[in-house]
C-alpha cells in the first residue's frame, strides 16, 4: 500500500480529524511564505517589528503598518486553493473536528469551513484591534484610512493605538485558541499537519500532543520537519493537489 492509500484509509476509519495548516498551505493561493525568498522578511526586519518596539516608537508603527498594508493587498485578493476546498469537503463528510491554523489569511473560512471550526492561533488579518479601548474594526475599514493618508491609523473612538489582530513577535498567543487547540489535538484520532515547517512553538507542539493522545499523525509538507520521526506517514508533496486527491479518494471509498 502506498502512502496516499494509507492516508485515505486513515480518513475513512477516523471520526475526529484535526487539520493543522501552516504558511505552505496558502502559497498555492499566491500568499507568499514569510520566510521564503521574496517574502515579507526579505523586505522588513522581523526582529525590529516586535510588540515592545511597536508600543514605544511611532517610526516602528509606521513600518509595521506599511508591512501590513503590503500583506493585506495580497491577502484580500487571494482565493482558496484545492487544499482549502479539500478540508472544507472533510467538513461536509462529517470527518473534520477542527482546523488549527498558523495562517492569518481567512482562506479556510472563504472555502466554506464555519468560523467556529477554525482556530487561528496566530490571529487574523481580517480584523484590527484598538489596544486601548478594545474596539474591533474590519481590516478593510482601516485600509481605507491608510489610503486616505493615515500612515499610522488611530482609533476613531479613543484615538488609541490600532494594531492588526495578528500575533506579533513578543506578543502572547491567544489563550482561548491555544488552549482549545491543545484539547482538540489530544482528543482527535487523526492529526493531519499540512504546509507547516513545524518549528514555531507553541503551535508546533500540537502534532506531538495528538500523538501522545493516541492519534495517527500524517505530515504533508514539501520539506522535512523536526516531527517527521513521530509521524505514521510523511508525504513530501504540494499540499493542495495532494490533499485534494486524498480527500476525493476517501469520499469515493465511503460512498461505495
Amino acid at each position: 500500500m502506498d502512502d496516499i492509500e494509507a492516508v485515505v484509509d486513515m480518513i475513512v476509519e477516523s471520526k475526529k480529524v484535526v487539520v493543522f495548516t501552516g504558511a505552505g498551505f496558502s502559497t498555492e493561493s499566491g500568499v507568499p511564505d514569510f520566510r521564503s525568498p521574496g517574502g515579507v522578511w526579505d523586505v522588513f526586519d522581523p526582529s525590529e517589528l516586535n510588540l515592545p518596539n511597536f508600543l514605544r516608537s511611532e517610526e516602528i508603527r509606521e513600518k509595521y503598518w506599511r508591512m501590513h498594508k503590503m500583506m493585506w493587498e495580497t491577502i484580500r485578493e487571494a482565493q482558496p486553493n484545492a487544499g482549502h476546498y479539500a478540508v472544507a469537503e472533510l467538513h461536509q463528510m462529517g470527518k473534520l473536528d477542527c482546523i488549527i491554523t498558523q495562517n492569518t489569511d481567512g482562506l479556510h473560512q472563504k472555502a466554506g469551513v464555519p468560523e467556529e471550526m477554525v482556530l487561528e492561533i496566530h490571529g487574523t488579518m481580517q480584523w484590527v484591534d484598538c489596544l486601548d479601548c478594545k474596539r474591533r474594526y474590519p481590516r478593510e475599514e482601516v485600509h481605507e484610512k491608510m489610503l486616505a493618508g493615515e500612515a499610522v491609523p488611530r482609533c476613531d473612538s479613543c484615538n488609541g493605538l490600532l494594531k492588526p489582530a495578528t500575533v506579533a513577535f513578543g506578543q502572547a498567543m491567544p489563550e482561548r485558541e491555544t488552549r482549545e487547540s491543545e484539547i482538540r489535538s489530544s482528543a482527535c484520532d487523526l492529526f493531519l499537519a499540512a504546509g507547516s515547517s513545524l518549528v514555531v512553538y507553541p503551535a508546533a507542539q500540537m502534532p506531538v500532543i495528538a500523538k501522545r493522545g493516541g492519534a495517527r499523525l500524517v505530515i504533508l509538507n514539501l520539506t522535512e520537519t523536526p516531527h517527521d520521526h513521530h509521524a505514521d506517514v510523511v508525504i513530501a508533496e504540494k499540499t493542495g493537489e495532494t490533499l485534494s486527491r486524498i480527500v476525493a479518494l476517501a469520499k469515493e471509498k465511503l460512498s461505495v
